[in-house]
């Protein structure tokens, strides 16, 4: 009997492959593009309210053709300006942030935006119990704050210039000649003036600062009514290469307070002497 051949097993030792395949770089690719945003939002919430408008623009207006505001390559700003046209659309955007800041329209009463002849004009009117100033004074109230920063953030954006305006009302301001009505319209001007610049807009974009007392009344039949006290923020218009567009002015010119010299308001506590109210 022939003996059966033997069994021969043979075994392949498996090294490790050369590669896995490209599954790790479509991992790293994720870890870069997301150190990648990181570092966009930790530059955006250190980055200037301009820019951070600028760019939440650019997300929401792709292709540009909304009002924005960038960089130059020498790193200047620059402005897109808006047509005559564009100031209701404007005025809409105001009034949309407004009542974001008031969705109950308490306030509704006391604004008022119109597109005028001379610019986008927005009127802060008082009401008997002072809303946007304590009364007898130039200290602004919460209220005021709040609503100028929600229009500065807007405003900002705006190659525009802005003149800024302090009206009373015909009441008496006070007995003594140290403070009057030109003063206090003065001072609240220009409280409104420090405010928007400290919240985004530009202090070359401010035209003006005037005060002009009870001289021009809102309600000229009752010049002693509570809404002849307001401030007047004015974007205003310029002629350019034959066509009106909301472009005013060299953006170097200086800033101009024509009308008394603000002098230091008396303490906010109550109202001052010989007022009803202001």
């Amino acid at each position: 009997m022939e003996a059966s051949a033997p069994i021969i097993v043979i075994k392949k030792k498996k090294g490790h492959g050369g590669h896995h395949g490209g599954a790790w770089k479509v991992a790293y690719a994720d870890f870069v593009t997301a150190m990648m945003a990181l570092f966009i939002v930790l530059w955006l919430m250190n980055a200037s309210k301009q820019v951070q408008e600028a760019v939440g623009g650019y997300f929401k207006d792709p292709r540009g053709t909304s009002k924005r505001v960038g960089s130059n390559k020498n790193g200047s700003d620059t402005f897109v300006a808006l047509k005559k046209e564009d100031m209701n659309k404007l005025k809409d955007e105001l009034l949309q942030s407004i009542h974001h800041l008031d969705p109950h329209d308490k306030l509704k009463n006391q604004i008022e935006i119109t597109v005028t002849a001379e610019g986008l004009r927005i009127e802060l009117m008082e009401s008997s119990k002072g809303t946007f100033f304590e009364l007898g004074s130039a200290a602004p109230t919460p209220a005021l704050r709040d609503l100028l920063q929600a229009l500065a953030v807007n405003l900002g954006q705006l190659p525009n210039k802005i003149s800024i305006e302090g009206h009373t009302d015909s009441m008496v301001y006070s007995q003594t000649k140290d403070y009057d009505n030109w003063d206090l319209s003065t001072d609240r001007a220009n409280e409104a003036r420090r405010l928007m610049v400290s919240e985004g807009v530009r202090p070359e974009q401010i035209a003006q600062v005037r005060g002009f007392a009870d001289t021009q009344p809102r309600l000229l039949q009752n010049p002693q009514d509570p809404s002849n006290r307001r401030v007047t923020l004015i974007v205003q218009y310029q002629v350019v290469g034959g066509s009106e567009v909301a472009l005013p002015g060299s953006i170097t010119g200086q800033n101009a307070d024509t009308s008394a010299n603000p002098k230091p308001a008396p303490a906010a506590s109550g109202q001052a002497p010989g007022r009803a109210g202001l």
